[in-house]
């Protein structure tokens, strides 16, 4: 395991980050769009790049880890360690490069993911007042015992 096979796996990291950002687009855009008929679809496409990003993160950091050991620092060493310690030649600028570019990924998941959380909590919030809403108002009781609500409809059943 070497350098090549990391950058590889960096790649296809990358690539699964920037579907990432697709699918929680795609999300959004169903959030703003009000049709949440489909966001339980969305939401499991999301959980399955999710489960995907998971497996390649920790292939590309054993895979890290090896090169790590193998160029002399520990095996726990950051990305940023091993462009700092990359030989003479491309790899450090390889390395830095991937680092550049999958710190901008995380951004643009990190304020998807909290725009989306924004939509979903107006929407509980919509959702648990118009349960609210729904809720028959209890009345008060006068001094017979009855609620103002009775004693109206009573009233009305007396006009009648």
């Amino acid at each position: 395991m070497g350098p090549e096979e990391l950058t590889t796996l960096l790649w296809r990291e990358r690539e699964l980050l920037d579907l990432l950002v697709f699918k929680l687009d795609e999300e959004h855009l169903i959030l703003q769009s009000g049709k949440t008929r489909w966001l339980d679809h969305a939401t499991r496409e999301v959980e399955h790049v999710m489960d995907r990003l998971r497996a390649a993160s920790l292939e590309r950091t054993a895979v890290a880890s090896a090169v790590a050991v193998e160029w002399g620092l520990a095996d726990n060493a950051t990305l940023q360690d091993l462009a700092a310690a990359a030989a003479d030649g491309p790899w450090g600028e390889i390395l830095s490069a991937h680092f550049a570019a999958l710190s901008t990924q995380v951004d643009q998941l990190r304020s998807l993911r909290d725009t989306n959380l924004q939509f979903l909590r107006a929407g509980l919030r919509s959702a648990q007042e118009t349960v609210a809403g729904m809720a028959p108002d209890a009345g008060t009781y006068n001094h017979l015992g009855h609620t103002r609500q009775d004693a109206g409809s009573r009233f009305l059943d007396q006009s009648v």
